[in-house]
Protein backbone atom coordinates (compact mmCIF):
# COMPACT_ATOMS: atom_id res chain seq x y z
CA UNK A 1 0.00 0.00 0.00
CA UNK A 2 2.45 2.75 0.85
CA UNK A 3 4.29 1.59 -2.69
CA UNK A 4 0.96 2.34 -3.87
CA UNK A 5 0.54 6.11 -2.25
CA UNK A 6 3.93 6.61 -3.50
CA UNK A 7 3.90 5.84 -6.62
CA UNK A 8 0.45 7.39 -7.70
CA UNK A 9 -0.20 11.16 -8.28
CA UNK A 10 -1.98 11.47 -4.99
CA UNK A 11 1.64 10.15 -3.21
CA UNK A 12 3.45 12.64 -5.16
CA UNK A 13 1.04 15.51 -4.15
CA UNK A 14 0.75 14.57 -0.69
CA UNK A 15 5.12 13.95 0.07
CA UNK A 16 6.09 11.22 2.69
CA UNK A 17 4.61 13.08 5.19
CA UNK A 18 1.36 13.12 3.99
CA UNK A 19 1.34 9.27 3.14
CA UNK A 20 2.45 8.02 6.45
CA UNK A 21 -0.86 10.46 7.75
CA UNK A 22 -3.24 8.89 5.22
CA UNK A 23 -2.31 5.38 6.49
CA UNK A 24 -2.65 5.83 10.19
CA UNK A 25 -6.20 7.69 9.00
CA UNK A 26 -7.09 4.15 7.15
CA UNK A 27 -5.93 1.94 10.24
CA UNK A 28 -8.03 4.18 12.67
CA UNK A 29 -11.45 3.69 10.45
CA UNK A 30 -11.24 -0.19 10.20
CA UNK A 31 -10.86 -0.36 14.29
CA UNK A 32 -13.82 1.84 14.16
CA UNK A 33 -15.34 -0.31 11.55
CA UNK A 34 -14.61 -3.53 13.49
CA UNK A 35 -15.75 -2.11 17.17
CA UNK A 36 -18.86 -1.29 15.69
CA UNK A 37 -19.71 -4.74 14.41
CA UNK A 38 -18.66 -6.40 17.88
CA UNK A 39 -21.15 -4.00 19.23
CA UNK A 40 -23.47 -5.00 17.02
CA UNK A 41 -23.15 -8.87 17.12
CA UNK A 42 -23.29 -8.29 20.78
CA UNK A 43 -26.61 -6.66 21.04
CA UNK A 44 -28.02 -9.33 18.54
CA UNK A 45 -27.01 -12.22 21.19
CA UNK A 46 -28.48 -10.29 24.04
CA UNK A 47 -32.20 -9.61 22.13
CA UNK A 48 -32.01 -13.47 21.36
CA UNK A 49 -31.92 -14.31 24.74
CA UNK A 50 -34.83 -14.70 26.64
CA UNK A 51 -34.69 -14.11 30.94
CA UNK A 52 -37.75 -14.88 33.09
CA UNK A 53 -37.92 -11.81 35.44
CA UNK A 54 -39.66 -13.72 38.13
CA UNK A 55 -36.68 -16.24 38.62
CA UNK A 56 -33.07 -14.78 39.88
CA UNK A 57 -30.56 -16.07 37.08
CA UNK A 58 -28.32 -18.31 38.89
CA UNK A 59 -24.82 -20.01 37.92
CA UNK A 60 -25.37 -23.61 37.16
CA UNK A 61 -24.53 -26.28 39.79
CA UNK A 62 -25.48 -29.46 38.19
CA UNK A 63 -28.08 -30.22 41.39
CA UNK A 64 -31.38 -31.05 41.02
CA UNK A 65 -34.01 -30.47 43.70
CA UNK A 66 -37.48 -31.73 43.82
CA UNK A 67 -36.38 -35.40 42.81
CA UNK A 68 -37.53 -38.31 45.05
CA UNK A 69 -34.32 -39.52 47.22
CA UNK A 70 -33.43 -43.36 47.04
CA UNK A 71 -33.26 -44.73 50.22
CA UNK A 72 -32.24 -48.07 50.05
CA UNK A 73 -28.71 -47.56 51.05
CA UNK A 74 -29.43 -46.23 54.01
CA UNK A 75 -31.97 -48.53 54.69
CA UNK A 76 -29.41 -51.24 53.74
CA UNK A 77 -26.77 -49.92 55.86
CA UNK A 78 -29.15 -49.45 58.54
CA UNK A 79 -30.80 -52.87 57.80
CA UNK A 80 -27.10 -54.65 58.13
CA UNK A 81 -25.89 -53.03 61.24
CA UNK A 82 -29.17 -53.62 63.27
CA UNK A 83 -28.56 -57.25 63.89
CA UNK A 84 -25.03 -56.60 64.87
CA UNK A 85 -26.49 -53.67 67.43
CA UNK A 86 -29.10 -56.06 68.47
CA UNK A 87 -26.43 -59.29 68.88
CA UNK A 88 -24.53 -56.48 71.10
CA UNK A 89 -27.37 -55.32 72.90
CA UNK A 90 -28.56 -58.74 73.78
CA UNK A 91 -24.94 -60.40 74.75
CA UNK A 92 -24.88 -57.09 76.91
CA UNK A 93 -28.53 -57.91 78.62
CA UNK A 94 -27.17 -61.61 79.16
CA UNK A 95 -24.29 -60.33 80.57
CA UNK A 96 -25.56 -58.39 83.05
CA UNK A 97 -27.92 -61.01 83.96
CA UNK A 98 -25.49 -63.91 83.94
CA UNK A 99 -25.45 -65.27 87.84
CA UNK A 100 -22.60 -65.52 89.42
CA UNK A 101 -21.36 -69.20 90.17
CA UNK A 102 -20.74 -69.89 93.84
CA UNK A 103 -19.55 -73.37 94.57
CA UNK A 104 -20.89 -74.89 97.69
CA UNK A 105 -18.23 -75.29 100.73
CA UNK A 106 -18.27 -77.07 104.11
CA UNK A 107 -18.27 -75.61 107.45
CA UNK A 108 -14.58 -74.10 108.19
CA UNK A 109 -12.58 -76.45 110.47
CA UNK A 110 -9.31 -75.13 112.07
CA UNK A 111 -6.39 -76.75 110.85
CA UNK A 112 -4.69 -77.45 114.27
CA UNK A 113 -6.07 -76.26 117.55
CA UNK A 114 -3.76 -73.90 119.40
CA UNK A 115 -2.62 -70.77 120.83
CA UNK A 116 -2.27 -67.85 118.51
CA UNK A 117 1.51 -67.05 118.77
CA UNK A 118 1.22 -64.06 116.15
CA UNK A 119 -1.45 -62.81 114.83
CA UNK A 120 -2.50 -61.07 111.65
CA UNK A 121 -1.08 -57.65 111.40
CA UNK A 122 -3.51 -56.41 108.39
CA UNK A 123 -0.83 -54.63 106.72
CA UNK A 124 1.09 -53.10 109.63
CA UNK A 125 4.41 -53.58 110.43
CA UNK A 126 5.44 -56.02 113.51
CA UNK A 127 8.63 -56.82 114.53
CA UNK A 128 10.00 -60.02 113.16
CA UNK A 129 11.08 -62.42 116.45
CA UNK A 130 13.39 -64.55 115.00
CA UNK A 131 14.51 -61.89 112.05
CA UNK A 132 14.77 -58.92 114.17
CA UNK A 133 13.48 -56.97 111.51
CA UNK A 134 9.73 -54.99 110.75
CA UNK A 135 7.66 -56.42 108.21
CA UNK A 136 3.77 -57.43 107.99
CA UNK A 137 2.46 -60.54 109.31
CA UNK A 138 0.08 -62.36 106.79
CA UNK A 139 -1.48 -65.15 108.45
CA UNK A 140 -1.61 -65.88 112.04
CA UNK A 141 0.75 -68.32 113.90
CA UNK A 142 -0.88 -71.48 115.79
CA UNK A 143 1.14 -73.31 118.27
CA UNK A 144 1.14 -76.85 118.13
CA UNK A 145 3.83 -79.95 118.41
CA UNK A 146 5.84 -80.73 116.05
CA UNK A 147 4.12 -83.78 113.88
CA UNK A 148 0.63 -82.39 114.75
CA UNK A 149 -1.63 -83.62 112.07
CA UNK A 150 -2.61 -80.14 109.50
CA UNK A 151 -5.99 -80.32 108.24
CA UNK A 152 -8.16 -78.10 105.19
CA UNK A 153 -9.91 -75.97 106.83
CA UNK A 154 -12.27 -76.58 103.84
CA UNK A 155 -12.90 -78.81 100.54
CA UNK A 156 -10.65 -77.83 97.39
CA UNK A 157 -7.98 -78.43 95.21
CA UNK A 158 -4.54 -78.77 96.06
CA UNK A 159 -2.54 -76.04 93.72
CA UNK A 160 0.52 -76.40 94.97
CA UNK A 161 3.07 -78.37 97.00
CA UNK A 162 6.47 -77.12 97.57
CA UNK A 163 9.86 -76.71 99.44
CA UNK A 164 10.48 -72.91 100.39
CA UNK A 165 14.29 -71.28 101.31
CA UNK A 166 12.06 -68.90 104.13
CA UNK A 167 8.86 -70.90 104.61
CA UNK A 168 9.93 -74.39 104.60
CA UNK A 169 7.23 -77.23 103.12
CA UNK A 170 3.95 -75.13 102.43
CA UNK A 171 0.96 -76.63 100.62
CA UNK A 172 -1.42 -74.25 98.67
CA UNK A 173 -5.20 -74.85 98.45
CA UNK A 174 -7.80 -73.09 96.25
CA UNK A 175 -10.95 -73.68 98.66
CA UNK A 176 -12.42 -72.10 95.74
CA UNK A 177 -14.67 -68.24 95.63
CA UNK A 178 -11.58 -66.60 95.55
CA UNK A 179 -10.52 -68.48 98.64
CA UNK A 180 -6.51 -69.81 98.37
CA UNK A 181 -5.53 -70.76 101.91
CA UNK A 182 -1.36 -71.09 103.02
CA UNK A 183 -0.08 -73.87 104.83
CA UNK A 184 3.55 -73.05 105.87
CA UNK A 185 6.18 -74.65 107.93
CA UNK A 186 5.07 -78.43 107.63
CA UNK A 187 7.34 -81.54 107.81
CA UNK A 188 8.36 -83.70 104.87
CA UNK A 189 5.36 -86.02 105.37
CA UNK A 190 3.21 -84.66 103.68
CA UNK A 191 0.04 -86.49 102.26
CA UNK A 192 -1.24 -84.45 99.08
CA UNK A 193 -0.04 -83.58 95.97
CA UNK A 194 -0.87 -80.85 93.37
CA UNK A 195 -4.07 -81.40 91.83
CA UNK A 196 -5.75 -83.55 94.88
CA UNK A 197 -9.25 -82.41 95.91
CA UNK A 198 -9.14 -82.10 99.19
CA UNK A 199 -12.43 -82.18 102.16
CA UNK A 200 -12.92 -79.63 105.06
CA UNK A 201 -10.76 -81.51 107.61
CA UNK A 202 -9.08 -83.80 105.20
CA UNK A 203 -5.15 -84.27 107.04
CA UNK A 204 -2.54 -82.97 104.59
CA UNK A 205 0.51 -83.25 106.51
CA UNK A 206 2.00 -82.77 110.11
CA UNK A 207 3.45 -79.70 111.76
CA UNK A 208 6.93 -78.92 111.26
CA UNK A 209 9.62 -76.51 112.44
CA UNK A 210 11.03 -75.73 108.86
CA UNK A 211 9.79 -72.19 108.45
CA UNK A 212 13.45 -70.14 108.81
CA UNK A 213 12.19 -66.98 108.97
CA UNK A 214 10.13 -68.12 112.10
CA UNK A 215 12.44 -70.61 113.80
CA UNK A 216 12.84 -68.59 116.60
CA UNK A 217 9.17 -68.86 118.03
CA UNK A 218 7.89 -72.10 119.16
CA UNK A 219 6.51 -74.87 116.74
CA UNK A 220 3.58 -73.72 115.49
CA UNK A 221 1.49 -73.55 112.18
CA UNK A 222 1.82 -70.56 109.76
CA UNK A 223 -1.66 -70.36 107.94
CA UNK A 224 -2.51 -67.43 105.69
CA UNK A 225 -5.30 -66.81 103.57
CA UNK A 226 -6.07 -65.37 100.74
CA UNK A 227 -8.87 -63.65 99.03
CA UNK A 228 -9.15 -62.44 95.58
CA UNK A 229 -5.69 -61.98 95.56
CA UNK A 230 -5.04 -60.01 98.78
CA UNK A 231 -4.26 -61.62 102.43
CA UNK A 232 -7.12 -62.32 105.05
CA UNK A 233 -7.35 -62.68 108.84
CA UNK A 234 -7.82 -66.42 108.79
CA UNK A 235 -9.70 -66.82 112.08
CA UNK A 236 -12.43 -64.01 111.01
CA UNK A 237 -13.15 -65.71 108.01
CA UNK A 238 -13.08 -69.35 110.31
CA UNK A 239 -15.28 -67.86 112.40
CA UNK A 240 -17.96 -66.44 109.94
CA UNK A 241 -18.96 -70.49 109.22
CA UNK A 242 -17.34 -72.78 111.42
CA UNK A 243 -18.36 -76.23 112.28
CA UNK A 244 -20.21 -76.65 115.48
Amino acid sequence: MKNFLTESKLGRKLGPKGIYITMGACLIALAGAGTAAYNKAVSDISESIVIDDGYPVKAADNKTEGVPMDNSSESSEESSSSPAETSSSSESETDSKAPVITIRTQPNVMPVNGDIINPFSAGELVKDPTLGVWRTHDGVDIKADVGTPVKAMNKGTVLEVKEDALWGNCVIIDHYNGVVGHYYSLTKAITVKTGDEVDAGTVIGAVGDTAECEVGELSHLHFGLKRNNEWIDPLEFIGMNSAK
